[in-house]
């Protein structure tokens, strides 16, 4: 029998049929007019789709043609011409608010400079989710597709942009891989220090989930945290924690309608594995996103009225993370040494759809 072919008999008839195909495929292609990048598995009916021209965002996990991802534009040309949030953003080099326009690292200050136009700000002026969120300086270095899974890496050099060093003075290189088996989006995140000094990490992502089988309001979500960071009226931390039953009784199975999340969440529950597992459920449909064990700090965020979505956000830090350890407020800010690489995934478990 040739490796090609399954040679069968039947009834003293012989057949030859080919091998199945390889579940996975990883192309790159066009939508509208927007260059992305498609991962495939067949085996599990499941596509994920990519633009790295803006932001590198995952806009599509569809799973039996159903979207895992909320994304609000029903054009992808749209979204490219005037981006707003949804799918899978990246948030770097810092995640969330900084109190001001300088912040500290290494016991040094640092100004930011809001002439260079590449800082956002939100309701309250403060500079909110880094400097990359949909930035078009990505570039797809690897595309590969195998039996065990379809996956794709791009990079920017951060020390080759004269208006991000300007603003974040940390020579890195960052990657970011999708890989896509079994089912399960992995999102892998590296990060290369060439310089001199230690450079903090405190950077994350803001995914937007949805369910299809049930309205929003019947969703159950469930909490894996001990502690959730007390926030001022400008929506970073005072330093303090409270239990998080004080703060959400029965956090283990909560009703979207009985509760408004955007909260940060500390002391996370950890398997075997040193994972945290979080999820949102519906009728059959649930989605569980799982944290390596360097994101050591969810956000989750619900809010009413502004869509059918849920965000679990693993982060490497609190909000304000940067001047809160400079203060000694916050003791668990990562930092990487000079030449070492900083690497850590989640992984979007979907299920029932």
């Amino acid at each position: 029998m040739r490796h090609s072919a399954v040679a069968l008999v039947l009834a003293g008839v012989f057949f030859r049929m080919p091998l199945s195909a390889q579940p996975y495929s990883a192309r790159q292609t066009t939508v509208e007019g927007v260059a992305v990048v498609e991962l495939r598995d067949e085996s599990h009916d499941t596509v994920v789709t990519v633009a790295p021209s803006v932001g590198n965002i995952a806009y599509q996990m569809l799973v039996n043609g159903k979207n895992v991802f909320w994304f609000p534009d029903g054009s992808l040309a749209g979204f490219a011409a005037k981006p707003r949030m949804g799918g899978n953003p990246f948030l770097a080099p810092w995640a969330n608010r900084i109190d001001g326009d300088a912040f500290y690292a290494n016991g040094r200050k640092f100004h930011l400079n809001p002439d260079l136009g590449n800082l956002r700000r939100d309701q309250n002026q403060q500079p909110i989710h880094g400097l990359l969120l949909f930035s078009s300086l990505w570039e797809v270095v690897s595309l590969k597709a195998d039996a065990a899974a379809a996956s794709v890496v791009s990079r920017i050099d951060f020390s080759r942009h004269a208006e991000l060093m300007a603003q974040f003075p940390f020579a890195h290189v960052l990657e970011m891989e999708y890989a896509l088996r079994g089912g399960v989006l992995e999102v892998k995140t590296r990060l290369h220090n060439r310089g001199v000094q230690p450079m903090p990490i405190a950077i994350g992502y803001h995914p937007y989930f949805q369910l299809h089988d049930a309205p929003r309001d019947s969703w159950t979500v469930q909490l894996a945290a001990d502690r959730v960071w007390v926030l001022n009226d400008k929506l970073t931390p005072t330093g303090e924690t409270k239990p998080i039953e004080a703060v959400f009784p029965g956090a283990a199975a909560l009703k979207l309608a009985d509760v408004v999340l955007d909260h940060v969440f500390g002391g996370l529950q950890r398997d075997t594995q040193g994972r945290a597992h979080f999820s949102v459920q519906g009728n059959r449909q649930k989605i569980e996103v799982v944290y390596g064990p360097k994101f050591n700090t969810a956000i989750v965020y619900a809010p009413q009225g502004r869509g059918e979505f849920i965000c679990f956000e693993p982060m490497t830090a609190i909000t304000n993370a940067f001047n809160l350890a400079q203060q000694g407020v916050y003791k668990e800010l990562p930092s990487l040494p000079p030449g070492q690489i900083w690497e850590e995934s989640f992984w979007v478990h979907p299920s029932g759809f």
